[in-house]
């Protein structure tokens, strides 16, 4: 198992150059020097392994270790050697910004999708039955005025038919406001209709166009 210290070390950021013959032959030689630390003999024979480059922190510190009677001079160690540079990790985005890209690109979809059916289906203003107060109110008026008139039809018309049988007068007032109703409702079916064959004619014409 590795020193976790020499891993950190070796793994240290920092400058990086290129391994050349002078640097790997004295990392070669420091690495059974019994003359530094057992750590720093490890950390030489991980950076032999880490040929052609070298970090130049923990090269340093090897060389500051070593004899100096024995070292190359600092120059001779470095001579031929260069910087070497290595191009950082792309960032990566977090999650919350590539949803809000998600959004963005999926909002740019409809867009483009509306300017494109924009000549071909036209926006309509959808009304449902019964969307305001007002409607309602008139509505409710127009069929109270519908079976009160069919009433009176069928109370006269039976009336005059059957010699103003009271009886029979009110029968036949009953039966023009059950028809007045049902007049008015089917009415009130066909107005429903007519809302909804445009919106699926339109969505139609659509599918054709795609």
């Amino acid at each position: 198992m590795s020193n976790p210290t020499t891993s950190t070390t070796v793994s240290d950021g920092g400058l990086v150059l290129s391994a050349t013959a002078t640097i790997t032959k004295f990392l070669s030689a420091a690495s059974t020097n019994p003359n530094i630390s057992a750590e720093l003999q490890t950390i030489a024979t991980s950076l032999i392994s880490q040929h052609p480059t070298v970090p130049y922190k923990p090269l340093k510190s090897i060389w500051l270790a070593s004899d100096p009677k024995t070292r190359p001079n600092f120059t001779h160690l470095f001579s031929g050697s260069g910087f070497v540079f290595t191009s950082p990790k792309p960032r990566e985005k977090s999650a919350e910004l590539q949803a809000r890209l998600k959004k963005l690109s999926e909002a740019e979809e409809r867009k483009a999708y509306d300017e494109l059916v924009k000549d071909v289906a036209p926006k309509r203003s959808v009304e449902e039955p019964f969307s305001a107060y007002k409607d309602q109110l008139g509505f409710g008026m127009h069929v109270a005025l519908t079976m009160f008139t069919g009433y009176l039809v069928g109370f006269f018309a039976f009336r005059a038919l059957f010699s103003q049988n009271v009886a029979m007068s009110a029968a036949g007032g009953i039966l023009g406001l059950v028809v007045g109703m049902i007049v008015e409702t089917l009415l009130f079916m066909i107005r429903t209709s007519s809302q909804n064959v445009p919106s699926v004619s339109s969505k139609s014409r659509i599918k054709k166009t795609q």
